[in-house]
């Protein structure tokens, strides 16, 4: 069931970023070139990537065995996403996305390695 959940979110969270324009803000603003904000962001990094990746990478760890492999995919996914908006019109490359989606993998691996460790002593 959560593989799933994994499986069809990460088919959103990709149609979404690949998408030339920002179907949310549509939704919201009727304005493609408008994106919804959740919170401020912190230092210039994108706090919606942070909590999109967060919910991904925490799905995806809970989903999975190969802990190696699917961090693997989850940081790759992260870079390659934001590297394709240097070619999708009407979307723009920014390192605060890019660390946004870096900090939202790095969490969750750093909590459930912190809890394996703990768990075993």
């Amino acid at each position: 069931m959560l593989k799933n959940l994994f499986h069809i979110f990460n088919f959103i969270l990709i149609t979404l970023y690949l998408y030339p324009g920002s179907i949310f803000g549509y939704i919201f603003y009727r304005n493609f070139d408008k994106q919804p904000q959740l919170t401020p962001d912190l230092f210039s990094i994108s706090s919606n990537h942070v909590y999109t990746f967060l919910f991904l990478s925490t799905i995806g760890l809970l989903s999975f065995k190969n802990l190696r492999k699917i961090t693997i995919y989850l940081i790759s996914i992260s870079i390659i996403l934001e590297l394709f908006h240097l070619i999708i019109p009407k979307r723009s490359f920014q390192f605060g996305d890019l660390f946004g989606n870096l900090i939202g993998v790095i969490l969750p691996i750093t909590f459930l390695v912190i809890y394996n460790y703990w768990r075993k002593k």
